[in-house]
């Protein structure tokens, strides 16, 4: 398969776009060897989110590493962030801006093509087909895009990261409702800093998909990975650190879900 999926039975979708790792061997023998590190994955959220299970919400998470095709970046490869530095839909070098491709093994515009069919469209259609499924359920469906990143990358932004960044296309991909409600549980915590449409206001799968008045609300979280993992490698999972961040998102999670049930009311 091309991703992990299960159905749920609450209206919440949680994507995890970016958490795969698989590399074709085709695609990887044209790589520079800084590729098969994979530095640039939003590792273990399948492990941070397993209670995701337990409350009943479907989960589709990437098989693919987003060195093979970024699926949360939109099919004609245009920029999200106008004026400012991002890595393509192929990427050719990772966020530390080490060339992931031997010299003149970069993808053209064919292999770009082909991935996006092979790789990219599948992701895209199961995402597709289980908001339908759950807004004709539920009629409201939150859509929860789960990324993370390092909390210290220069080429993207200045200094720390906060530790959660959450993106609602400035207000555009959900419910002001819904994002006020994310923010009173935010706020309701000092442990972890926060903020909401700063530096990462939410790709391609947030505003794409995100269409409050037909019932989809979406919501992009990009957190610090240093919040649940090692940031250098081999990158491992620290349950014990992920275990004092968890239950903020299995709040937040629950109280979407508790908004959509109500029928997109706070």
């Amino acid at each position: 398969m091309d991703f992990r999926f299960k159905a749920g039975s609450v209206p919440l979708l949680l994507s995890m776009p970016h958490a795969g790792t698989d590399i074709p061997d085709d695609i990887a023998a044209r790589m520079a060897p800084c590729a098969l590190v994979r530095a640039d994955t939003d590792w273990h959220l399948p492990d941070l989110y397993a209670f995701a299970d337990g409350i009943g919400a479907s989960t589709l998470s990437a098989r693919w590493s987003r060195y093979v095709v970024d699926l949360n970046r939109p099919p004609e490869d245009t920029n999200l962030y106008p004026g400012q530095d991002t890595t393509r839909l192929c990427p050719v070098d990772t966020f530390g801006r080490e060339r992931l491709y031997q010299p003149g093994q970069e993808p053209d515009a064919g292999d770009v093509e082909r991935r996006l069919e092979r790789y990219w469209r599948p992701y895209h259609r199961q995402l597709r087909a289980e908001l339908d499924r759950l807004l004709a359920l539920h009629g409201q469906v939150v859509l929860w895009d789960a990324h993370s990143i390092a909390s210290v990358v220069p080429r993207f932004f200045d200094g720390r990261l906060p530790d959660l960044n959450f993106g609602t296309a400035d207000g555009r991909s959900c419910s002001l409702q819904l994002q006020g409600e994310m923010m009173r549980v935010a706020e309701s915590q000092d442990r972890f800093s926060f903020v909401f449409n700063g530096r990462f206001k939410g790709g391609h799968i947030t505003r794409f998909y995100g269409d409050p008045a037909a019932g989809v609300h979406a919501i992009q979280l990009e957190m610090c990975q240093c919040l649940y993992m090692d940031e250098s490698p081999p990158f491992d999972y620290q349950p014990d650190v992920a275990a004092r961040v968890q239950p903020l998102l299995h709040e937040l999670l629950g109280d979407a879900i508790a908004w959509a049930r109500a029928g997109g009311h706070a």
